[in-house]
């Protein structure tokens, strides 16, 4: 049963969805801001009911809230294309990322990112080659990881749209370092099969695969392509976020066994679910989630998940699954 003030917040996004698609542009300007700075802080804060899950909503307002994901998409992808082409017009591009309006929440996500690898890595620094993909015309969690945190690091950036490779490649080739670092791909992931073998980590950006069967479908294929033992960072959301960004369950990552979610309750949108690719020998366990309140052992809204290493961020994120096989974890 709903709540009122689930209610509340549905009839709001509901509201905020008919503005939006009612815009003859979803190009950055005072309209285009203001309602999407509306719909952000309407999904930011957790919901009333901490249960609250928008795959048990009704038929009308699933069939919304996956309009609103590709809305949400669009207007992102014209955002990151306006400010990548600013940045391009300034000698040192990368001097200037501060102009972007999320670059703060860029280097929060970037930051917890790398710290979850830490947690199942022995070594980040022996980290090779990175793919990421769905980068866009502003790759700034691979600018930010690269210049930051994995400094001696390739990355592979994969994109569909030549035109955001072209923006991008841009923003990187006046810098010395990640100009020789930095690598774009135009291509569908769907059509890269052994190349993915040479990565130890891939990340799989949000809003790659608009809804669950899409989603599902990348899954599978990176499932099929990445070296046993590699890891896959999937970048989900949770709560009225899922009005937002596309959700991965679990039990969507076949072929991997989840290490962990991470929910943050801070300004940064996006879970963040780490995965390894299984080896061939390797049986998919079920996992139990555990009930901090009840102390007591739950079973998982999907069996696929078995491992977890906690991030030492108190108050700042929603810890998810809490059952560990320690002969899994790499040495």
């Amino acid at each position: 049963m709903v709540c009122q003030e689930e209610l509340v917040l549905i009839e709001k996004v509901c509201e905020l969805y008919d503005q939006i698609s009612s815009l003859e542009s979803l190009k950055p300007c005072k309209d285009v801001n203001m309602l999407f700075t509306q719909l952000v802080h309407t999904c930011m804060p957790p919901p009333p009911n901490p249960n609250f899950d928008v795959s048990n909503l009704s038929k009308s307002v699933q069939e919304t809230r996956s309009k609103l994901i590709r809305l949400c998409g669009e207007a992102e992808g014209l955002l990151e294309s306006h400010f990548s082409t600013l940045l391009s017009s300034y000698e040192n591009p990368l001097h200037h990322l501060n102009l972007f309006p999320y670059y703060s929440n860029y280097l929060k996500l970037s930051q917890l990112e790398f710290t979850i690898l830490g947690q199942h890595l022995t070594n980040t620094n022996t980290i090779n080659k990175i793919a990421f993909v769905g980068s866009g015309p502003l790759p700034l969690t691979s600018i930010v990881l690269a210049t930051k945190h994995l400094t001696k690091t390739a990355f592979h950036n994969y994109d569909i749209e030549p035109s955001a490779n072209s923006q991008a490649l841009n923003l990187i080739s006046p810098d010395p370092d990640l100009s020789k670092r930095m690598f774009f791909h135009t291509v569908d992931i769907m059509n890269v099969s052994n190349e993915l073998k040479d990565y130890e980590v891939v990340f799989l950006a949000a809003l790659v695969g608009m809804d669950k069967e899409e989603k599902v479908k990348v899954i599978d294929h990176l499932a099929n392509y990445m070296s046993p033992g590699a890891l896959l960072m999937v970048r989900s959301a949770h709560g009225a976020r899922a009005f937002l960004y596309p959700v991965v369950h679990p039990c969507d990552l076949r072929g991997f066994e989840v290490l962990s979610i991470y929910h943050p309750t801070d300004d940064v949108i996006n879970s963040v679910v780490i995965a390894r690719k299984l080896y061939p020998i390797m049986p998919i366990h079920s996992s139990v989630v555990l009930d901090h309140h009840n102390n007591k052992i739950l079973p998982s809204k999907c069996s696929e998940i078995e491992a977890f290493n906690p991030l030492n961020h108190a108050g700042n994120m929603i810890e998810e699954v809490l059952a560990i096989e320690d002969h899994h974890q790499l040495s």
